[in-house]
């Protein structure tokens, strides 16, 4: 039985109500033994208690996406074959023009929100990872009209844990935007959404770590190559970004400054620039790891200002100052956009970021080519108390990395 399917959730119902019943029915009525009257009714106290957990547990897990199955809550899921040391660019020296294209069968996705959605597993033939992808396809892109046009792709990715298929459900992601893209009013982009989830009990930090996992090739080469092999989209960088959320948002901005030659922009809402912001990430473990993937000393360190943009929102101590340091440190042609989200916004959860989502694609829609959004100014996230960017970066804020864990 499936862990977010609504059988499970009904039986947890149905079983919760009878812990209910059975202590006010049964409880002066037990016969026997003092002892075991005692046992009967602790058990009865236990399995109430027990089934309201899992029920409240099942609720939490449905309305945030954090475990898509059994095993990524049970710890048991493995989704690397093998992880090679692939060098600096996370290619191992493999030219990729070379590399049959790869052919992929997609089926229907299931789930809260998967209308539309079709899901593929994806053998990653340069990072030796093996999960599922999922996909959507914007309005216009079985429309005779745009039989030979390209559309940009946007990758999204969730905090830790989390689903692959948040975006769609918990983020209501399609259902904002599809009727934007039908209007014109933002760009018609294929969304993307790879598994991000790679071993079990820990974030893969979207980092490679040799012998360990290469979740940065996973993200950045193989996921791509499939896309661009499969559907008519632009190839990278110009219609290529990313976009996450919590650890996600991390992930997005680290790709984009790691991989400018991939990525044109990037959406991280309350993310981190340290790893450290997620304990549990690989990419935490050592000195060398968080330096190595740390976005705001990639920026620093970078040979030549990378040329991608970087749309950064957070709130005090949950993203804001990781986005101003990045801000404060950024020079063309990079750039980056700020929003401040006050504190009454909410907490580091959906609520917070489900509105965020029009705003940062019809920012994705100016910096990718698009038709601007109505209005022609750059869009603020509700939530931004209209305080400007530039007083968002004017460094007065502390350049003091924050993080929380979804």
């Amino acid at each position: 039985m499936s862990l977010t399917g609504t059988p499970f959730l009904y039986l947890l119902i149905v079983l919760f109500a009878i812990a209910l019943a059975l202590p006010l029915g049964l409880w002066s009525r037990l016969r026997g033994p003092r002892t075991l009257r005692a046992a009967a009714r602790t058990l009865m106290l236990l399995f109430a208690q027990g089934t309201a957990v899992a029920l409240v547990f099942v609720l939490v897990n449905n309305a945030n996406s954090l475990y898509d199955n059994w095993a990524d809550l049970l710890g048991t899921g493995d989704h690397v074959r093998r992880a090679a040391d692939l060098g600096a660019d996370g290619t191992g020296g493999i030219a990729l023009e070379r590399l049959p294209k790869v052919r992929q069968t997609f089926t229907p996705a299931t789930g809260p929100g998967m209308a539309g959605v079709r899901v593929t597993q994806l053998k990653g033939r340069v990072s030796g990872v093996d999960a599922e992808v999922y996909v959507w396809l914007p309005p216009q892109y079985d429309e005779p009209a745009y039989r030979h046009h390209a559309f940009p792709v946007v990758e999204l990715l969730p905090g830790y844990p989390g689903s692959a298929k948040a975006w769609f459900g918990s983020m209501d992601a399609t259902r904002q935007l599809a009727p934007l893209m039908r209007d014109g009013r933002i760009t018609p982009f294929i969304l993307v959404a790879p598994r991000t989830n790679l071993l079990a009990g820990v974030d893969t930090g979207c980092a490679n770590i040799p012998g360990t996992v290469d979740a940065d090739s996973w993200l950045s080469v193989d996921v791509p190559r499939m896309v661009l092999d499969t559907f008519r989209a632009e190839p990278a960088p110009r219609g290529w970004a990313v976009s996450g959320y919590s650890a996600g948002g991390h992930c997005a901005t680290k790709l984009a400054i790691a991989h400018p030659d991939r990525y044109l922009a990037a959406v991280s809402m309350s993310g981190y620039n340290d790893p450290i912001g997620e304990r549990a990430s690989l990419a935490a473990q050592t000195p060398a790891l968080r330096a190595a993937n740390n976005p705001y000393l990639l920026l620093r360190g970078a040979a030549a200002p990378p040329r991608i943009a970087l749309y950064l929102s957070g709130q005090p101590h949950d993203g804001y100052e990781a986005a101003v340091a990045l801000a404060q440190s950024a020079k063309a042609p990079t750039t980056v956009h700020v929003v401040y989200v006050p504190k009454s916004a909410g907490g580091h959860t959906m609520a917070l970021w489900r509105p965020q989502v029009v705003p940062s694609f019809q920012w994705l829609t100016q910096q990718m080519g698009g038709r601007r959004a109505a209005g022609g100014a750059t869009p603020r996230a509700p939530s931004s108390g209209g305080s400007t960017h530039a007083a968002l970066a004017s460094g007065t804020a502390s350049r003091a990395g924050a993080g929380r864990r979804r």
